[in-house]
């Protein structure tokens, strides 16, 4: 053999050898890229004390993920933009995101008008989506919203779970407080028609708006009627603002709060004029009345409680942030997208398959159904000593 023959065929068996020892012992570069999640927030305006809630609670499931070891080496990339609680700049920020190739996948806070405004702009870009915000037509149908989930309770469950709950009690008419944005006009045509099947009667419908922050004249008027109870289909903030305005106008019926309505677990200033109130909400939101029982009720009350060791207390809509990280960073991994060159087809594609127990309850998402969380996810919360408590 020639001494050129004899070096190339020595370098080929050295080559080959490396390369099999480096299959036998699994040294295969691994993917480090980040995972770059981008998050269109409320952080000023009216939302912002929902927006920032849900800033901490990606922030906090950020850390907690990069640091288990479950993402294979890679790391969550926060890039966070306020939209100001205006569709206008949440659409910026949205076309923004949706145009940087390194981006992943987005999330949305609680601004219905925002989700709903971008849906155009998200599935033209064929960008990943998982919006916080209620109202159903974020997320349906679902085959005109191929990009675009929505993670937050259902005004129809919701309406459902309420219409029970007051039968239950044996109320048979009630005065409605809504929310004037698409949720509360979507909430009021469900809640209607829960309490028609239930026989309860409506006896008065007032609006309020997120800006507003006196809302004793709607008050006023619905008590006029003399209702058996108030159902407050608003934002925590107007939530409260109606609990304390109904008191002081010496209101003594009972009070019931849609999911959208749930904030702080302790209710501060507002304590005593929501004591014996009623929402309905998600368990983790009491989750230290609860026995940890499974894994999935294990993994809650860890939640609340590095929550609450973080931030000095807990907000119940924390949980939909978290589940909404954890869903866009198990596709990310599951679908083999890389950092470098995102596969945003492949993320949408696993999150719409998806079936989780998450921090919030199950999710469940399908091709035809883009609304993952389950109404068995909603239970019935009651205010005790200033604090939300399991009812019974």
């Amino acid at each position: 053999m020639s001494p050129i023959r004899s070096a190339t065929a020595a370098l080929t068996s050295a080559v080959l050898a490396a390369t099999l020892t480096a299959c036998q012992l699994g040294t295969e570069e691994q993917d480090t890229s980040p995972i770059i999640i981008a998050a269109d927030l409320e952080l000023s305006g009216p939302g912002a004390p929902l927006g920032k809630t849900y800033q901490r609670a990606l922030e906090l499931k950020a850390e907690q993920l990069n640091s288990s070891g479950a993402l294979n080496g890679r790391q969550i990339e926060l890039r966070v933009k306020d939209n100001r609680s205006d569709a206008s700049e949440s659409l910026r920020n949205v076309t923004d995101f949706s145009t940087d190739p390194q981006v992943s996948a987005i999330v949305m806070g609680g601004c219905n008008e925002c989700a709903m405004g971008a849906v155009e702009t998200v599935n033209g870009q064929q960008m990943p989506t998982v919006a916080l915000a209620a109202a159903e037509a974020i997320g349906s149908p679902a085959t005109e919203r191929r990009y675009v989930f929505k993670l937050a309770p259902s005004a129809p469950d919701s309406a459902e779970a309420l219409a029970v709950e007051l039968h239950r009690n044996k109320i048979g008419e009630v005065g409605v407080l809504r929310s004037d944005d698409a949720y509360g006009e979507e909430g009021l045509t469900v809640l209607e028609a829960a309490l028609d099947k239930a026989d309860i009667e409506v006896r008065g419908v007032q609006t309020v708006r997120a800006t507003d922050t006196d809302v004793s004249s709607q008050i006023t008027a619905l008590t006029e009627d003399e209702p058996e109870a108030l159902v407050l289909w608003a934002r925590a903030e107007q939530a409260d603002l109606a609990a304390v305005a109904a008191r002081k106008a010496d209101y003594e019926g009972a009070l019931y709060f849609d999911a959208s309505a749930a904030g702080e677990l302790f209710l501060g200033t507002t304590a005593q004029a929501a004591e014996n109130a009623t929402m309905v909400f998600t368990q983790t939101m009491v989750i230290d009345d609860v026995i940890a029982t499974t894994p999935a009720k294990a993994a809650r009350r860890q939640w609340f409680q590095d929550y609450t060791a973080r931030f000095g207390g807990y907000h119940g809509s924390s949980s939909f942030a978290a589940d909404a990280l954890q869903l866009i960073a198990d596709a990310a991994v599951r679908s083999g997208s890389s950092g470098d060159k995102p596969d945003r087809e492949g993320i949408r594609a696993v999150l719409e398959t998806t079936q989780m127990d998450g921090l919030s309850g199950p999710i469940r998402l399908t091709p035809d159904n883009h609304s993952g969380l389950m109404p068995q996810a909603l239970t019935t919360l009651v205010v005790r000593n200033g604090r939300w408590h399991l009812a019974g």
